[in-house]
């Protein structure tokens, strides 16, 4: 006996529904129709998984460029220095979670050249140090930042802003900042007393994120000091060996921290960033979760039809014993398994498409002969791709639900059948 045989009558009337002959011209269109609806179940599916393991790339991707010049946790002192970051930094080390820690000081201001003028967060760091904590020495054209050097007044400054202030290494540009504890002068409120010096572009540097190429430079901390009349680091930078225990360890240094100084982590520092992706990605997903329930609740018309044609094998069903809950189990399953089917189809499809983004696209690209994405216009060129199982198991479980849903009615109206009535004109 098989195991189809062994199975209760409700499934094996359900199965064999699903199936459908094909003796009658009718029994086709009703299996067309069912082919339908597995394909639009199948379809919406697969969209789904793409699209969100694509906007995962993107997100991953960005994060990992981000990553790549911010730290992990940062550190900084409400007094606005750190004169004994150096008891700070063992006192970080000692987390198991933390793996290096470098000192800093930042000076906003503006970088002249010409009759151009840029706005610019002058970073100082010290070049071993900073090495260990982010990405930026391997960033740049020299792969080091061995030029920064105490007094040297060389800076290293983003891709993008070199281009917008035309300079390359060896060219001068005159940094504008303001004066340590300026204030309006007398008689001219409003203003603000700065200062000028004069840096020589050392290197230049790409983190593929314009928002930094755009508006960072680097320069050795003793000049960011200098710079900012201060004798020491405003706060230490921290690398983690995983991103994303940052906040739980930023908890854990502020728990053994004195009140004045400030720990915030990189979610913090990119919050608005990263809530508007993630409202993004839960829109995309109601969006195309309304594409899985049209050809869901394509079923709803489906299992009408079927349950019209089989009015005659319901009534005999009745008369032979079957209680209107099995009736009405014997059409949610075979609405059910529908649901599974197309689910599974596109669940095997979208998986496949996610996991060759890489080839699909580009052979997409030269077919048509154009570029998604332009490399001067996203600094991304190709299309990135990161697949999440927990996604894929929210989808499908989405998409069997929603057929579970579809089911109801139509296996409600066949269970209120009666017999006698269905008999009459057979």
């Amino acid at each position: 006996m098989s195991i189809l045989h062994r199975l209760p009558y409700e499934w094996q009337i359900g199965l064999r529904y699903t199936r459908a002959g094909k003796r009658a011209s009718r029994n086709r269109f009703l299996s067309f129709i069912s082919l339908i609806s597995v394909a639009g179940i199948a379809l919406g599916v697969a969209a789904l998984v793409v699209v969100l393991s694509v906007m995962n790339g993107f997100e991953k991707e960005v994060t990992a460029r981000m990553l790549s010049v911010l730290a992990h946790v940062e550190v900084m002192s409400a007094d606005g220095a750190m004169p004994e970051w150096r008891a700070i930094e063992a006192q970080a080390l000692r987390n198991p979670e933390v793996r290096a820690a470098a000192p800093f000081a930042e000076v906003q201001g503006m970088l002249l050249r010409d009759d151009t003028m840029k706005p610019v967060v002058i970073r100082g760091v010290l070049p071993q140090a900073e090495a260990a904590v982010s990405d930026i020495a391997k960033q740049t054209r020299a792969g080091s930042l061995a030029a920064l050097t105490p007094g040297s007044d060389k800076l290293v400054l983003g891709s993008e802003l070199a281009r917008a202030l035309d300079v390359k290494a060896g060219d001068k540009v005159r940094l504008l900042v303001a004066a340590p504890g300026a204030v309006g002068q007398p008689g001219q409120p409003g203003q603000v007393a700065t200062r000028q010096r004069v840096f020589t572009v050392a290197d230049v540097f790409d983190s593929g994120n314009y928002q930094f190429d755009s508006a960072l430079a680097f320069v050795h901390i003793d000049d960011a000091e200098a710079l900012q009349g201060l004798s020491a680091p405003v706060g230490l930078r921290l690398r983690l060996a995983d991103m994303y225990a940052a906040p739980r360890v930023a908890v854990q240094l502020a728990g053994g921290l004195e009140e004045r100084f400030l720990v915030r982590d990189w979610t913090r520092v990119n919050s608005t960033w990263f809530a508007a992706v993630q409202s993004q990605k839960r829109m995309m997903f109601v969006i195309l979760t309304m594409i899985i329930a049209v050809a869901a609740f394509n079923l709803v018309s489906t299992l009408v039809m079927t349950v019209r044609d089989k009015q005659a094998d319901i009534a005999i069903l009745r008369t032979l014993g079957a209680s209107p809950r099995s009736v009405m189990r014997i059409f949610m399953i075979q609405g059910t398994l529908v649901g599974v089917l197309g689910t599974l189809l596109g669940v095997g499809l979208g998986v496949l498409v996610a996991l060759n983004v890489d080839v699909i696209v580009p052979a997409i690209e030269h077919a048509l002969g154009v570029q998604f994405l332009a490399k001067d216009i996203y600094f991304i060129s190709e299309v990135p791709s990161d697949l999440r199982w927990p996604d894929v198991g929210r989808i499908g479980g989405v998409a069997v639900l929603l057929a579970f849903v579809a089911t109801l009615y139509p296996s409600w109206s066949a269970a209120r059948l009666q017999p006698a009535e269905a008999l009459r004109y057979e």
